[in-house]
């Protein structure tokens, strides 16, 4: 199976190459670390420096290439708002990085998944689009996004015999989540949350969603009206 993955040099989309590597599959790796991408290189795969925020360049690389499988869409980011400070520049930069270059992705990948006989889409979104977070104004915001045009792609794409997959991970141990200064809940490692991506994509599921013991606890808050959400929030705001 040829397989494309955009953010591989980093986190969960490194894993996914490297296992998918591992499996004897061809993969095209796609982002931005030059010394990460040349690490993979050497493993066997064939690597690219792209900006995929950059339109034209993105789209110039995409039509270079052949048939493709599987395109797992997985680059991004995150930042957190921290009020009073509102930095709407901040919200620009990670919808951009995390929806504008799914989008351009999307464009360019799309044409190669239709020469293959059975085409996967799949969509690195978050278990924050579920419900309203703290802080997670900018971040939950492109997750949102990313969930619904994901979505709606899968209705969209029916009529072509397209799978269209979302992952919603919760917390997955990355250098992203790293970074994070607040406790993080059940976080699984990288290893773990590729082996239960590569599964759902296999099973062709709709959502990929884990740790299902903390995406359903999300999933049933998020169905609560916001009336009775709004004082929980707040309470993890004081903590």
């Amino acid at each position: 199976m040829k397989i494309l993955i955009t953010g591989a040099t980093s986190g969960i989309g490194r894993q996914l190459a490297l296992d998918y590597n591992a499996d004897g599959h061809e993969v095209i790796a796609i982002g931005r670390n030059e010394e990460a991408l040349a690490e993979l290189d050497l493993l066997g795969m064939t690597s690219h420096q792209i900006d995929l925020t950059d339109r034209a360049q993105a789209l110039d690389f995409f039509a270079t290439l052949t048939v493709v499988d599987l395109a797992i869409l997985n680059a991004g980011t995150c930042e957190y708002v921290d009020l009073p400070e509102f930095d709407s520049a901040m919200v620009a930069r990670v919808m951009r990085a995390n929806v504008e270059s799914m989008a351009i992705s999307i464009e360019g990948v799309l044409p190669l998944l239709r020469q293959s006989s059975a085409p996967h889409l799949v969509g690195v979104g978050s278990s924050a689009a579920y419900l309203p977070l703290p802080r997670a104004e900018a971040y939950g915001a492109s997750k949102a996004a990313v969930a619904y045009l994901i979505d709606t792609l899968r209705v969209d794409l029916a009529r072509e015999n397209i799978a269209v997959s979302l992952v919603s991970p919760g917390f997955v141990r990355t250098p992203l989540t790293d970074r994070n200064d607040f406790p993080m809940p059940m976080r699984i490692e990288v290893e773990e949350a590729s082996r239960r991506i590569r599964k759902g994509i296999a099973e062709r599921k709709k959502e990929i969603h884990f740790p299902k013991r903390f995406t359903l606890v999300m999933k049933l808050f998020g169905l609560l009206p916001r009336g009775l959400w709004l004082p929980i929030a707040k309470r993890m705001v004081k903590k």
